[in-house]
Protein backbone atom coordinates (compact mmCIF):
# COMPACT_ATOMS: atom_id res chain seq x y z
CA UNK A 1 0.00 0.00 0.00
CA UNK A 2 3.42 2.26 0.64
CA UNK A 3 4.08 1.95 -2.78
CA UNK A 4 1.05 2.79 -4.15
CA UNK A 5 0.80 5.72 -2.39
CA UNK A 6 4.15 7.19 -2.96
CA UNK A 7 3.60 6.26 -6.69
CA UNK A 8 0.49 8.15 -6.76
CA UNK A 9 2.00 11.19 -4.85
CA UNK A 10 4.94 11.33 -7.59
CA UNK A 11 2.22 11.64 -10.32
CA UNK A 12 0.29 14.25 -8.52
CA UNK A 13 3.65 15.97 -8.19
CA UNK A 14 4.51 15.71 -11.31
CA UNK A 15 0.71 16.62 -12.82
CA UNK A 16 1.16 19.62 -10.95
CA UNK A 17 4.73 20.34 -12.26
CA UNK A 18 3.68 20.23 -16.06
CA UNK A 19 0.66 22.73 -15.55
CA UNK A 20 2.64 25.18 -13.51
CA UNK A 21 5.57 25.28 -16.67
CA UNK A 22 2.89 24.73 -19.36
CA UNK A 23 1.53 28.60 -17.84
CA UNK A 24 5.43 29.75 -17.30
CA UNK A 25 7.29 28.48 -20.31
CA UNK A 26 6.66 31.35 -23.25
CA UNK A 27 8.11 33.78 -20.37
CA UNK A 28 10.37 31.67 -18.53
CA UNK A 29 14.00 33.03 -20.09
CA UNK A 30 12.68 36.66 -19.46
CA UNK A 31 12.40 35.71 -15.58
CA UNK A 32 15.75 33.85 -15.75
CA UNK A 33 18.24 37.45 -15.12
CA UNK A 34 18.70 37.39 -11.40
CA UNK A 35 20.09 33.70 -10.95
CA UNK A 36 22.20 33.88 -14.43
CA UNK A 37 25.35 34.31 -12.31
CA UNK A 38 24.28 31.36 -9.92
CA UNK A 39 23.99 29.25 -13.27
CA UNK A 40 27.55 30.35 -14.57
CA UNK A 41 28.94 29.38 -11.38
CA UNK A 42 27.17 26.05 -10.91
CA UNK A 43 28.26 25.39 -14.40
CA UNK A 44 32.02 26.07 -13.64
CA UNK A 45 31.94 24.26 -10.51
CA UNK A 46 31.37 20.82 -12.77
CA UNK A 47 35.09 22.01 -13.90
CA UNK A 48 34.05 20.30 -17.36
CA UNK A 49 36.50 18.87 -19.80
CA UNK A 50 36.89 18.67 -23.32
CA UNK A 51 35.48 15.30 -24.44
CA UNK A 52 33.45 14.87 -21.53
CA UNK A 53 29.51 13.84 -21.32
CA UNK A 54 27.16 15.87 -18.86
CA UNK A 55 23.51 15.38 -18.26
CA UNK A 56 21.33 18.60 -17.66
CA UNK A 57 18.77 17.48 -15.26
CA UNK A 58 15.65 19.30 -16.17
CA UNK A 59 16.83 21.73 -19.10
CA UNK A 60 14.12 23.94 -19.67
CA UNK A 61 13.64 26.12 -21.80
CA UNK A 62 17.83 25.21 -22.49
CA UNK A 63 19.71 28.24 -20.93
CA UNK A 64 22.41 25.78 -19.63
CA UNK A 65 23.30 23.90 -22.81
CA UNK A 66 25.67 26.75 -24.53
CA UNK A 67 27.53 26.98 -21.03
CA UNK A 68 27.80 23.65 -21.09
CA UNK A 69 28.62 22.40 -24.61
CA UNK A 70 31.27 25.14 -24.33
CA UNK A 71 32.39 23.24 -20.98
CA UNK A 72 32.62 20.05 -23.19
CA UNK A 73 34.28 21.13 -26.48
CA UNK A 74 33.02 19.96 -29.41
CA UNK A 75 33.99 16.28 -29.03
CA UNK A 76 31.76 15.74 -26.20
CA UNK A 77 28.47 15.41 -25.85
CA UNK A 78 25.47 17.28 -23.89
CA UNK A 79 22.43 15.86 -22.62
CA UNK A 80 18.97 17.33 -21.73
CA UNK A 81 15.96 15.89 -20.06
CA UNK A 82 12.56 17.71 -19.12
CA UNK A 83 9.06 16.48 -18.33
CA UNK A 84 6.97 19.38 -20.10
CA UNK A 85 6.86 19.34 -23.33
CA UNK A 86 6.41 23.47 -23.38
CA UNK A 87 9.37 24.24 -22.17
CA UNK A 88 11.16 21.30 -24.23
CA UNK A 89 10.02 22.67 -27.46
CA UNK A 90 11.81 25.65 -26.67
CA UNK A 91 14.82 23.91 -25.85
CA UNK A 92 14.98 22.06 -29.20
CA UNK A 93 14.40 25.73 -31.01
CA UNK A 94 17.49 27.12 -29.33
CA UNK A 95 19.64 23.25 -30.14
CA UNK A 96 18.33 23.61 -33.49
CA UNK A 97 18.47 27.29 -33.96
CA UNK A 98 22.37 26.66 -32.98
CA UNK A 99 23.38 23.96 -34.94
CA UNK A 100 24.65 22.01 -32.06
CA UNK A 101 24.69 18.41 -33.25
CA UNK A 102 26.50 16.78 -30.00
CA UNK A 103 23.67 18.21 -28.07
CA UNK A 104 20.55 15.65 -27.26
CA UNK A 105 17.62 16.60 -25.64
CA UNK A 106 14.98 13.82 -24.63
CA UNK A 107 11.33 14.55 -23.24
CA UNK A 108 11.07 12.33 -20.46
CA UNK A 109 11.04 12.88 -16.72
CA UNK A 110 13.58 12.14 -14.33
CA UNK A 111 11.76 9.27 -13.09
CA UNK A 112 11.65 7.38 -16.20
CA UNK A 113 15.20 8.97 -18.05
CA UNK A 114 17.40 6.53 -19.91
CA UNK A 115 20.83 7.90 -21.71
CA UNK A 116 22.86 5.65 -23.92
CA UNK A 117 26.08 6.25 -22.24
CA UNK A 118 27.14 7.34 -18.78
CA UNK A 119 28.02 10.99 -17.94
CA UNK A 120 30.65 12.60 -16.39
CA UNK A 121 28.56 15.64 -15.09
CA UNK A 122 25.31 16.47 -13.41
CA UNK A 123 23.89 19.14 -13.65
CA UNK A 124 20.94 20.02 -11.35
CA UNK A 125 19.91 23.90 -12.34
CA UNK A 126 16.31 24.57 -9.79
CA UNK A 127 15.32 20.97 -9.90
CA UNK A 128 13.41 20.93 -6.25
CA UNK A 129 11.22 18.16 -7.15
CA UNK A 130 13.60 16.00 -8.81
CA UNK A 131 15.88 16.59 -5.74
CA UNK A 132 12.75 15.47 -3.41
CA UNK A 133 11.77 11.99 -4.83
CA UNK A 134 13.88 9.31 -4.02
CA UNK A 135 12.73 7.41 -7.31
CA UNK A 136 14.16 10.41 -9.72
CA UNK A 137 17.64 10.61 -8.14
CA UNK A 138 18.69 6.89 -8.06
CA UNK A 139 17.51 7.16 -11.96
CA UNK A 140 19.62 10.03 -12.54
CA UNK A 141 22.64 8.60 -10.57
CA UNK A 142 22.51 5.69 -12.30
CA UNK A 143 22.93 7.27 -15.14
CA UNK A 144 26.51 9.22 -14.31
CA UNK A 145 29.99 7.30 -13.75
CA UNK A 146 31.56 6.23 -10.36
CA UNK A 147 33.15 10.04 -9.23
CA UNK A 148 31.00 12.05 -11.60
CA UNK A 149 31.06 15.88 -10.37
CA UNK A 150 27.53 17.15 -9.22
CA UNK A 151 26.26 20.53 -9.16
CA UNK A 152 23.16 21.78 -7.73
CA UNK A 153 21.67 25.36 -7.67
CA UNK A 154 18.23 26.04 -6.08
CA UNK A 155 16.66 27.53 -3.33
CA UNK A 156 16.16 27.42 0.05
CA UNK A 157 14.99 29.18 3.31
CA UNK A 158 16.69 31.78 4.80
CA UNK A 159 18.60 31.31 8.07
CA UNK A 160 16.94 32.10 11.17
CA UNK A 161 17.57 35.41 11.65
CA UNK A 162 15.55 35.92 8.20
CA UNK A 163 13.10 33.24 9.22
CA UNK A 164 9.86 36.05 8.62
CA UNK A 165 10.54 36.10 4.93
CA UNK A 166 10.53 32.10 4.50
CA UNK A 167 6.57 32.07 3.82
CA UNK A 168 7.02 34.53 0.89
CA UNK A 169 10.47 31.74 -0.02
CA UNK A 170 7.70 29.33 0.19
CA UNK A 171 5.44 30.81 -2.22
CA UNK A 172 7.64 31.78 -4.84
CA UNK A 173 8.95 27.93 -4.94
CA UNK A 174 5.32 27.01 -5.00
CA UNK A 175 4.94 28.53 -8.51
CA UNK A 176 7.28 26.42 -10.11
CA UNK A 177 7.07 23.38 -7.73
CA UNK A 178 4.49 20.22 -7.43
CA UNK A 179 6.50 19.51 -3.91
CA UNK A 180 6.89 23.38 -3.02
CA UNK A 181 7.95 22.61 0.88
CA UNK A 182 10.40 21.04 2.62
CA UNK A 183 13.04 23.79 2.01
CA UNK A 184 15.33 24.12 4.83
CA UNK A 185 18.01 21.47 3.58
CA UNK A 186 16.10 20.37 -0.03
CA UNK A 187 19.77 18.63 -0.92
CA UNK A 188 19.30 16.27 2.03
CA UNK A 189 18.06 12.99 0.02
CA UNK A 190 20.87 13.56 -2.55
CA UNK A 191 23.58 13.94 -0.04
CA UNK A 192 24.04 10.02 1.04
CA UNK A 193 24.75 9.36 -2.73
CA UNK A 194 27.83 12.10 -2.97
CA UNK A 195 31.40 12.42 -1.77
CA UNK A 196 32.94 15.61 -1.12
CA UNK A 197 29.69 17.86 -0.31
CA UNK A 198 29.79 21.47 -0.23
CA UNK A 199 27.58 23.68 0.02
CA UNK A 200 27.72 27.73 -0.59
CA UNK A 201 24.63 30.11 0.45
CA UNK A 202 23.76 32.54 -2.33
CA UNK A 203 21.05 35.30 -2.37
CA UNK A 204 21.48 36.28 1.13
CA UNK A 205 20.92 32.78 2.00
CA UNK A 206 17.48 32.24 0.23
CA UNK A 207 19.78 30.15 -2.43
CA UNK A 208 22.46 27.60 -2.62
CA UNK A 209 25.14 25.92 -4.44
CA UNK A 210 26.20 22.65 -3.79
CA UNK A 211 29.09 20.65 -5.10
CA UNK A 212 30.12 17.07 -4.82
CA UNK A 213 30.97 13.61 -6.57
CA UNK A 214 29.03 10.36 -7.64
CA UNK A 215 29.85 8.08 -4.98
CA UNK A 216 30.63 4.61 -6.40
CA UNK A 217 28.25 2.47 -5.00
CA UNK A 218 25.47 5.41 -6.90
CA UNK A 219 26.64 5.16 -9.93
CA UNK A 220 25.99 3.58 -13.50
Amino acid sequence: MSEISDAQSEQTIQQRSLAKYRKRAAAYDASCGPTWPIRERAIAALCLQAGQRVLDVGCGTGLSLELLRAGVGAGGRVYGCDQSPEMLTLACRRQAEAGWDNVHLLHSAAQQLELPEPVDALLFHYTHDVLRSPVALARILGCARPGARVAIAGIKYFPAWLAPLNLWVYFKNHGYNGAPGELGTPWDRILPALDDWRMTPTQFGMGYIGTGRVAAANAA
